[in-house]
């Protein structure tokens, strides 16, 4: 067991990939050539529409937006051991997780351009929506896991967030539910490193994060998070764990926050250069390139037609995303329950007599 092997208590950390992209050949989970393809795709894309929204916001086309620039292998490595009928809690920082879960790229647009309907999933895509209070999907996560196991479906429910969040109530609350209840869930945070502006130092005295897990009654890892095979290795481990009935674990993948918090903020006011820097050198993408192409499945002419197809992807969700109509009343009231209660109908009633024309 990987949980037994990397003790975050002893100050282990999970890494497959080297920082040139060689691989440790008795960790490499030898995923199949499409799937490592795949997931390199899925990579790119999300870059390619990170830098897209943050593009989109500047010109005013889209509201506050919060990159994942530098996060693709925490969000892929997570996604991928995922099965569809799974389900998936993500906070605010979760755009490559909901795309590789099927989440349209043009319905993540809507949302952050200011729809509430953007957050409805198609039919048979198990993401949550994305929440932005810290902390609160993961009391959501471990309820939904009870749910399941009280039902007896054979789910595992994953969940992610920052490491600011381990200093909310919420997350201990939730540690500590999952382990009495031995939830099928999988916590995933990833530690960027920064809180806004509260650096991990300042959070907590604890050396890792994953190991508060122990004291909750369940395992912990450490993971690189700009290693996607590690990442997708440990969470392997977890999802196998919690479908076999042995509970949840913790999976705390290190990574750095490259961007800014969300486009209003500035992190050159709290945040010193040279450490993005050092953290820019190990950018998650060029690392798995190098590994694929040591592999034969990554050459100049699939890097070209893997930029084409993301560039064409996300002008296509983009033109799609403004294109669907402005928000309505209803989109206030009309997600939380299957059937409307009477108190929210009068409730959207009132509020159609209150604009401009009368009841639309």
């Amino acid at each position: 067991m990987l949980t037994d092997t990397f003790d975050p208590l002893k100050g282990l950390r999970l890494e497959i990939l080297d920082a040139s992209g060689g691989a440790r050949t008795d960790l490499d989970p030898r995923l199949a050539a499409d799937d490592l393809r795949r997931m390199y795709k899925l990579m790119v894309l999300t870059r390619a529409a990170d830098g897209k929204a943050l593009k989109l916001q500047r010109q005013g086309r889209m509201g506050t937006f919060a990159s994942s620039l530098g996060h693709e292998a925490c969000q892929i490595g997570s996604a991928f051991p995922l099965r569809p009928d799974d389900w998936f809690f993500p906070y605010f920082r979760d755009l490559g997780t909901c795309l590789a879960r099927g989440y349209p790229l043009a319905l993540y647009y809507h949302t952050w351009m200011g729809n509430e309907a953007g957050l409805r999933p198609p039919e048979g895509i198990n993401v949550f929506p994305f929440a932005i209070p810290v902390a609160s999907q993961i009391v959501h996560a471990v309820g939904a896991g009870l749910g399941a196991r009280l039902l007896k479906k054979d789910l595992v429910i994953a969940c992610s967030f920052g490491d600011g969040a381990t200093s909310e109530g919420d997350f201990h609350e939730a540690m500590n539910f999952a382990g009495v209840y031995a939830t099928p869930t999988v916590f995933v945070c990833y530690n960027n490193q920064w809180a806004i502006s509260t650096p991990r130092s300042r959070q907590t005295s604890s050396p890792t994060l994953a190991q508060k897990a122990v004291s909750y009654g369940f395992p912990g890892i450490v993971a690189d998070g700009n290693d996607v095979l590690a990442v997708y290795a440990a969470v392997s481990e977890a999802v196998d764990r919690a479908r076999a009935g042995k509970g949840p674990t913790l999976i705390e993948a290190q990574t750095y926050r490259m961007g800014h918090h969300t486009t209003s903020d500035d992190a050159t006011k709290y945040r010193d250069p040279a450490e993005l820097a050092e953290w820019e050198r190990k950018d998650p993408i060029p690392r798995f390139q190098a590994y694929l192409s040591a592999k034969g499945l990554w050459d100049p002419s699939f890097e070209r037609s893997t930029i084409e197809e993301a560039e064409a992807a996300v002008e296509k969700a983009v033109a799609e995303a403004e294109s669907r109509p402005p928000a309505s009343p209803e989109d206030v009231f009309a997600y939380t329950f299957k059937e409307m209660p009477p108190d929210l109908a009068g409730q959207l009633a009132e509020l159609k007599s209150g604009l401009p024309g009368g009841e639309r």
